[in-house]
C-alpha cells in the first residue's frame, strides 16, 4: 500500500484521498444535530430520505439546497448499502449538522475500504454516486470511523447560499 498523506485533495480520475472535516462548533439553539442508524439494507433509503427531509424543513433551509442535501445524502447512503450490508446487523448511521452556515452530512459504515471516484460509460446502471456527491458538495471526503467502531465515514458539506435568512 503506499504512503499517501490522507489530507491531500483528489482530482476526478485519481484514487479518492481523504480531506479532512472542518472542526464542529456548537450549534445555536434550536438547531440539534440529526443523528441516527438504520440497518444497511436498501428498504431503508426512504427513510433516510424522509428523515432527512423533515430536518431539513424544521431548519428552515432554502428548498434547493434541501432537495441537493437529500440527493447526496441518498448517494452515499446507496454506497454505503451497496458495499457494507453484507450481513444482516450491518448498519448505517446518519449525522446532519450545520457548521458554519453550511451543512455537513456524514454516513458511517463498518467498511474499511474507502470509496473510489470513479468514471463510468453513459450505458452503466451504477457507479456514479460520488461523481453526483462530487457535483453538488462544495467538499467531501473520507474521515476514520468514531473511535472503537469499525469502517469509516464519508462526509459532504454544502453552504447555504442564504445563511442570514435561516433563523435558529
Amino acid at each position: 500500500m503506499p504512503d499517501t498523506d490522507p489530507a491531500e485533495e483528489h482530482g476526478p480520475a485519481a484514487p479518492f484521498r481523504a480531506k479532512p472535516m472542518a472542526p464542529a462548533r456548537p450549534h445555536p439553539p434550536g438547531d440539534s444535530p440529526l443523528r441516527f442508524t438504520v440497518p444497511a439494507h436498501a428498504s431503508r433509503a426512504a427513510l433516510v430520505r424522509r428523515r432527512v427531509t423533515d430536518h431539513l424543513s424544521r431548519l428552515g433551509l432554502p428548498e434547493e439546497l434541501c432537495d441537493s442535501v437529500v440527493l447526496a445524502t441518498d448517494e452515499l447512503f446507496a454506497n454505503a448499502v451497496t458495499h457494507t450490508g453484507i450481513r444482516a446487523y450491518d448498519t448505517v448511521t446518519l449525522t446532519m449538522e450545520l457548521i458554519r452556515g453550511a451543512v455537513r452530512v456524514m454516513v458511517a459504515d463498518p467498511s474499511p475500504v474507502p470509496p473510489l471516484l470513479r468514471t463510468v460509460d453513459g450505458g452503466a446502471e451504477s457507479g456514479r454516486g460520488l461523481a453526483i456527491v462530487s457535483v453538488l458538495a462544495d467538499a467531501w471526503g473520507v474521515a476514520p470511523a468514531e473511535p472503537g467502531k469499525p469502517g469509516k465515514r464519508v462526509w459532504f458539506t454544502l453552504a447555504n447560499p442564504a445563511p442570514s435568512e435561516v433563523t435558529p
